[in-house]
């Protein structure tokens, strides 16, 4: 009886090690179904470790901005201009990998209009009305960096060529399509959609202006940790950068598996993942020397417009465990 009760409390306190053992990471990235694909072999099961649990979820920029400051998540996709922001406000922020990486034939950084619109170039959106998702997002800036470096715009939101108002990512098509703005930026489905659909045409491919601005590739995201916590549990959150990669991997290796589950599951055609990958932005979940050139870049370009008054050495601000490459 006595060497039952004990093998029965050996099992409960193995278990009870094994629960208290496991480690969870709670990560928040933007709400779209590229992101969801990055994810979504971690989500799925196909790439895991032992004793760790990656929890993704998506969210919505405002909310993404909201949670980067509350701390409610491990690992947090956000703007790279939130970086020296945040610091500015005592919160230091620690880059575990880049999130968005441009590619020279990007179009998720454009400007668009109406496809009966009498704007035509980028001089057009003088005196016009520009609809964004997020004034001080780095996407936006980078948008406003492009307006100024290559087409000689005054991009101040006060007093500019043009009258900038923020507008929400999902009413921005319908914004355009009934005359409430003149262009508008698309977040990555939209452009997607607005390619195939011919409702809308770009005017300033910004991305495409930025790389030959920037002599680099852009980056508008990363994945950044907060140092105490980084510090807590490193091992958990090196095991979150492996699996991270390795998800984003999964999903090229296995297009035909991952861009149709999740093509079903977002009532989006297939083929967005494979043209979003091949031609839209990179997800690399590493850092690489470029990427934090680019980063240093747009604070610098950020402090000239007067948008920042002071940011970090990036290469500072990158954990000292990332992946890199």
């Amino acid at each position: 009886m006595f060497r039952k009760t004990l093998t029965a409390a050996l099992v409960a306190l193995a278990v009870s090690a094994h629960v208290d053992a496991e480690e969870t990471i709670a990560v928040a990235h933007l709400l779209d179904p590229s992101h969801d694909a990055a994810f979504w072999a971690i989500n799925h099961g196909k790439v895991s470790e032992p004793g760790v649990r990656i929890e993704a979820r998506g969210l919505a920029i405002p909310a993404l901005i909201q949670s980067t400051v509350s701390k409610k998540y491990d690992v947090i996709q956000t703007a790279v201009m939130a970086i020296p922001r945040a610091k500015s406000k005592g919160l230091d922020l620690a880059v575990l990998a880049t999130g968005l990486r441009s590619r020279n034939k990007a179009h998720s950084g454009d400007i668009w209009v109406k496809k009966d619109s009498p704007i035509r170039t980028a001089g057009d959106l003088k005196g016009r009305k520009i609809g964004v998702y997020s004034l001080q997002s780095t996407g936006i800036t980078l948008i406003r960096i492009a307006l100024w470096k290559k087409y000689g715009h005054n991009v101040s939101f006060q007093g500019g060529d043009s009258e900038w108002v923020q507008v929400p990512a999902p009413s921005i098509p319908a914004a355009l399509a009934s005359d409430r703005i003149d262009a508008g930026t698309l977040i990555h489905a939209q452009a997607y959609k607005a390619i195939r659909s011919g409702e809308f045409r770009s005017v300033v491919p910004a991305a495409k202006d930025n790389v030959e601005i920037f002599g680099i590739p852009t980056v508008a995201a990363v994945y950044v940790g907060y140092p105490d916590k980084l510090a807590a549990r490193p091992e958990a959150f090196k095991a979150f950068a492996r699996l991270f990669r390795a998800s984003v991997r999964y999903a090229l290796d296995h297009p035909d598996e991952v861009f149709t589950a999740v093509g079903k599951e977002k009532n989006i055609d297939p083929d967005f993942f494979r043209e979003w990958f091949a031609t839209f932005s990179q997800i690399p979940a590493a850092v690489s020397d470029g990427d934090v050139l680019a980063m240093q870049k747009v604070w610098e370009f950020s402090k000239e417009m007067g948008i920042l008054k002071e940011y970090p050495n990036a290469a500072d601000v990158i954990w000292e465990h990332a992946i890199r490459e």
